[in-house]
């Protein structure tokens, strides 16, 4: 019998209908499982336990009486602790904020679940307010790969990917300024989903401005459909959210790719150096979705790297997060963030404005791309995990963490809708992601062509 741990939501949600088991029984699994890996993975910023188990006992009681709250009543999630989590304090990996005070609100996305029933079992780790592709803070220290502990978790939502891996949890909710699902997921070996700007609200605004979104860290792209559809709806406090979904996200998903046209770009036109194994994990899940019916093209997109630009809209993002921080509360900092935080006080509003001029044009040209194609199909990162606790891997030049994502940070600029899949391993044995970007809004057919491929790739492959 598959453990409890194991199940997917969806499958929780049907076992809890049927009577099979119960949301206590669940809770408490995933309860000893988040205590069992925190020690080796350090994926846990807080665990609630006893707010968790008497969530679980309402949820119980709910589906006794055959009147469960809403569309994931029962199942364990956890939060990253960026979001707002009413009743736990939100500390983002800092030691610089007070952790006294009243947090009793709830960010849009927790709301959300919360009036769907879901159980909370804690807030995960996270870099200094998520600055970084790889999670490490001075408040909550290192967070290891669930693969290979000597390696990263990768990030910013690193606890999140990791609590996922091991079971602590089928549910997570994460953030993504610049690969921040996606960078863990694929280190992972889990799915996460960048939804299009503004599909989830997000409250409070984030420093990083419409950068940075809100995203479920899953198992399957059939979770993270349940819980699009979830956090989804639209919440005031966020001014630049979008109305409702026009479209159910779990009823797209057996549509699949037949007919789809996906351009594969294995390396955007030879500018990222790829790990072999890499590649070919990807290369073997591409020409599956070519068996499925997809029209797939090698071709890439009218790119190039526009890190200059990232850099300046991020890093002044940094700046204005720590702005009204003093000498004592600035010798508490990551030191990498508090470097960021330097330059990114020195950029003029001109500046600014002309990595938007970068950004705008970057989005144009992404959108006359997908006039021709559905899809773009990329690995989510050309490397595997490396080793836990450095911002890049040893000597590979690069000297800040977007030197070794290229392929995540350009869609956070265009705010497109882009996943990652897991799609196997490399030779070493670790997990390795392919990303799907599709048209602003066009998440259906992210998910679509993500859960087709969940469901012709095998464990391991």
């Amino acid at each position: 019998m598959t453990e409890l741990t194991e199940l997917t939501a969806v499958q929780l949600v049907d076992g809890y209908r049927k009577g099979e088991f119960s949301p206590v029984e669940v809770t408490r699994a995933a309860l000893e499982r988040a205590e069992r890996i925190q020690p080796e993975v350090n994926a846990f910023v807080r665990i609630t336990a006893q707010e968790a188990l008497a969530q679980a006992r309402e949820s119980a009681d709910r589906w006794r009486r055959g009147e469960p709250a809403g569309l994931v009543d029962g199942v364990p999630v956890t939060v990253k602790d960026i979001l707002l989590m009413r009743g736990a304090p939100t500390l983002k990996g800092s030691k610089a904020l007070p952790e006294k005070g009243r947090w009793d609100e709830d960010a849009p996305s927790v709301a959300r679940l919360r009036e769907h029933g879901a159980v909370f079992l804690g807030k995960t780790t996270t870099p200094e307010f998520g600055w970084k592709g790889v999670t490490d803070s001075p408040l909550s220290g290192v967070t290891r790969n669930p693969h290979d502990p000597s390696r990263t978790a990768g990030g910013s939502s690193g606890g999140a990917a990791a609590a996922v891996a091991l079971g602590a949890g089928p549910l997570a909710l994460g953030t993504d300024g610049g690969g921040s699902v996606r960078i863990p997921a694929a280190f992972c070996g889990i799915f996460a989903l960048k939804p299009t700007y503004g599909r989830v609200p997000l409250y409070p605004a984030s420093a990083f401005g419409t950068l940075a979104h809100v995203g479920p860290m899953t198992r399957d792209a059939a979770d993270a459909a349940l819980m699009l559809d979830v956090i989804g709806a639209p919440d005031g406090r966020d001014w630049s959210g979008l109305g409702p979904s026009a479209v159910s996200h779990r009823g797209v998903l057996r549509e699949g790719v037949r007919g789809l046209r996906i351009a594969y770009s294995p390396s955007l036109g030879g500018q990222v150096r790829v790990q072999p194994g890499v590649s070919a994990a990807v290369r073997r899940a591409v020409e599956r979705l070519a068996r499925l019916g997809a029209y797939v093209e090698e071709t890439d997109p009218d790119l190039t790297d526009p890190v200059d630009a990232f850099h300046t809209l991020w890093f002044s993002g940094a700046a204005r997060v720590t702005q009204r921080f003093g000498p004592y509360q600035r010798e508490l900092l990551d030191p990498g963030l508090r470097e960021i935080c330097g330059l990114g006080a020195r950029y003029s509003a001109l500046d600014y404005l002309a990595a938007v001029d970068v950004r705008m044009d970057l989005g144009r040209r992404m959108g006359r791309f997908h006039e021709s194609y559905d899809l773009l199909v990329t690995p989510t990162v050309p490397i595997t995990a490396f080793e836990a606790g450095a911002e890049v891997p040893k000597g590979s030049g690069h000297r800040r963490w977007t030197g070794w994502t290229p392929f995540t940070y350009p869609f956070n600029m265009t705010q497109q809708p882009a996943a990652s899949v897991p799609v196997g391993v490399d030779g070493d044995g670790l997990p390795v992601g392919l990303q799907i970007v599709a048209a602003r809004h066009r998440d259906d057919l992210v998910l679509r062509a993500a859960h087709a491929l969940d469901e012709v790739t095998p464990s391991g492959s």
